[in-house]
């Protein structure tokens, strides 16, 4: 469940072992008026980086904006990391999406993908006895109370148990119950970070919420990772950890450890091109088949979510965020993009129109902008499904996508949303699959599981 280089030691007899280390948080706010107050806390630093930029500027007219990012990059991700949960969730989700922030914003906020400060002891005792009424030692035969890896949501401990290894998944107290409160804190950020419209932004909040909702429900998410991992069991060279519903509870999972290396540990190896295509086809067969027979997709593709394990698998480790697509969704999506359905453009404009992109009151103008437009963005999209093989080393297709999408939002039109609720999850987790298969540098067999299409509306 980490990686090779990073396990810790593990505790001996049944004790509780490991000293708090000076990188430890030992309190978290929980209130939302604690929680209130660091955001104001913050944003009081944040003004003061904006005067002290324009102080400058009034000197040296042609100053970037570099400084300021950094500046406002470092106060805003040390201030999620602390608060945790929803609010750090949001960094790291942002984070994936590489020509949404400035590049100081992306350089900070992936440090989320991988590790946060993690909780002290005390804290991680507090939670077992909260829900088992027992410490964590008087349930299994080790247990190391130093955690292995910290994130957004919890964290994970190192423990056995009838001489079989184990990873223990704690969430952080009050992240589950400061959901609401937490996106209506981070709006503010949100929305002059993004440059979203108001409209645009609250549909991509209420989003966020109704998944981190279920995903800070870690009952919820054993089931899923059950009936998932079931159903992708028969996949090449992806592999899952068994799960113990009876050690796990409402905030915590207990699961198989998983020996491996993250993705940046494992690209430090120097792997083959023939290991980067295996772990890159894994990962491709692992999304499509969820997507076009499960419909129900893994919807959080930043690399901590996987290890790639001493025998070159794929191993997946967390479930937590699923994204469903009801038909009226997938139908008009994928058959755009794997069929030549754009070539028939009023078919096209019926689909843009289920899936909310061309408006009903849209002028004959309006119309022909977005349709040709969004027929664009759909090409791009699409590219790796045109042909058998896709090579996602190439920089020329992420560089006409970056492209494509930097301008698009620049576009006056854009300021007002378009498209369904489910673009939101849909999208980040293509691009996010994209943008790993890229690091990869894989080249991948694309059709190996293939959209359920329609040709017409």
């Amino acid at each position: 469940m980490t990686e090779d280089k990073k396990v810790s030691p593990p505790a001996t007899g049944g004790d509780l072992t490991g000293d708090d280390s000076t990188s430890q948080q030992n309190s978290m706010p929980t209130t939302k008026v604690q929680r209130s107050a660091r955001f104001v806390s913050t944003g009081i630093k944040i003004g003061g980086n904006y005067i002290k930029h324009y102080s400058k500027k009034l000197f040296n007219p042609d100053l970037d904006k570099s400084e300021l990012n950094e500046d406002n990059a470092t106060d805003i991700y040390k201030s999620l990391s602390e608060l945790k949960g929803s609010a750090l969730k949001v960094a790291q989700m942002l984070s994936m999406d590489k020509n949404l922030l400035p590049q100081a914003y992306v350089d900070k906020f992936t440090q989320s993908q991988y590790n946060a400060p993690p909780l002290s002891g005390p804290l991680i005792v507090q939670t077992f006895r909260k829900y088992f009424g027992k410490n964590p030692d008087q349930i299994f035969d080790k247990f190391n109370i130093r955690s292995t890896n910290a994130a957004s949501i919890g964290q994970v401990h190192e423990a056995e148990l009838n001489g079989k290894k184990l990873a223990v998944k704690i969430q952080y107290p009050g992240v589950g119950d400061a959901i609401s409160s937490d996106l209506k804190l981070v709006k503010p950020f949100a929305f002059r970070m993004l440059g979203m419209s108001e409209r645009e932004l609250d549909v991509y909040m209420r989003e966020v919420e109704e998944r981190l909702l279920e995903e800070t429900d870690y009952e919820l998410e054993v089931r899923r990772s059950i009936e998932f991992s079931t159903a992708c069991a028969n996949l090449d060279n992806v592999v899952f950890p068994k799960y113990y519903p009876a050690l796990s509870s409402k905030r915590i999972i207990t699961m198989d450890w998983l020996e491996g290396k993250h993705l940046r540990e494992f690209l430090a190896t120097n792997p083959s091109q023939e290991l980067r295509n295996q772990v890159g086809q894994a990962l491709w067969d692992f999304y499509n088949f969820q997507q076009h027979e499960l419909r129900a997709v893994h919807a959080d593709p930043h690399p901590g979510n996987f290890l790639i394990t001493p025998e070159g698998k794929l191993g997946v480790i967390d479930f937590g965020c699923i994204k469903e697509m009801p038909e009226d969704f997938y139908y008009p999506f994928f058959s755009l993009t794997s069929t030549n359905l754009l070539d028939n453009k009023t078919e096209t404009i019926k689909a843009f129109r289920q899936l909310d992109m061309i408006h009903k009151g849209d002028t004959p103008a309006q119309i022909e902008f977005f349709y040709t437009q969004f027929r664009e963005m759909i090409e791009l999209f699409a590219m790796p499904y045109i042909h058998d093989h896709f090579d996602f080393s190439q920089t020329t297709f992420f560089d006409q996508l970056y492209r494509f999408r930097e301008r698009l939002s620049k576009l006056p039109e854009f300021k007002q949303a378009r498209g369904v609720k489910h673009f939101i999850y849909v999208n980040r987790t293509n691009f996010g699959l994209y943008n790993i298969l890229h690091e990869l540098k894989a080249e991948v067999k694309t059709d190996t599981f293939k959209p359920h299409v329609v040709l017409e509306y």
